[in-house]
């Protein structure tokens, strides 16, 4: 079976974004490391699920790297991160999204659940979600996640948007840290104990 892996950047006091949603002061945390580790997980997955909020956030940005690869205006790790996610499908959760967009499939929220656990039950790689902390935190509760993986940034931001919402306990079970040389960023990765197991 597949699995359902969450991998966003967090404040050490666990904050997922700032005051208002604002994503901006999570970028002196991100940097190479936070798109050199999304590319290997992009490219051991061939589905990203995405909430509509980060869809559209991605859909201001990353175009414009894959269109232009070799401009200035990128880094290496953006040029690497655009290629690894080339091959992998998008899947936005959403009931207001309007429009087309090649190779991305909407499904609405009533199917979600059912639609995820069958995707779940298919034959093919990982199942990646990056951002769309109300997303990932409705599977969790629903017992559809499987990985988390946070990389813990080297700012504490004392306020903002908490990284979990809602009151559903789960049991975690660490699997991996990891650091990069010339970072103060941590990875760590938990594996969710299911209800079901």
């Amino acid at each position: 079976m597949r699995k359902i892996i969450v991998y966003n950047v967090i404040s050490v006091d666990g904050y997922h974004t700032g005051i208002g949603n604002d994503v901006s002061v999570m970028f002196p945390m991100m940097g190479k490391v936070f798109d050199s580790y999304n590319a290997e997980l992009l490219l051991a997955a061939d589905v990203h699920l995405m909430g509509r909020v980060s869809f559209e956030l991605f859909q201001g940005f990353w175009p414009k790297v894959a269109e232009n690869p070799a401009s200035d205006e990128w880094t290496d790790s953006q040029r690497e991160l655009s290629q690894a996610g080339r091959f992998v499908k998008g899947v936005v959760i959403s009931d207001t999204l309007k429009g087309h967009w090649q190779d991305v499939s909407i499904i609405r929220r009533l199917d979600a659940y059912q639609r995820l656990a069958e995707l779940k039950r298919l034959e093919g790689k990982n199942i990646l979600i990056t951002g769309s902390r109300t997303l990932w935190n409705d599977l969790l509760a629903h017992d559809l996640v499987d990985e988390i993986h946070f990389l813990i940034g080297n700012l504490i931001l004392g306020q903002g948007v908490p990284v979990f919402v809602g009151k559903t306990p789960k049991s975690l079970r660490l699997i991996d840290s990891r650091r990069w040389e010339g970072s103060d960023n941590v990875l760590l990765r938990y594996e969710v104990n299911h209800a079901s197991a």
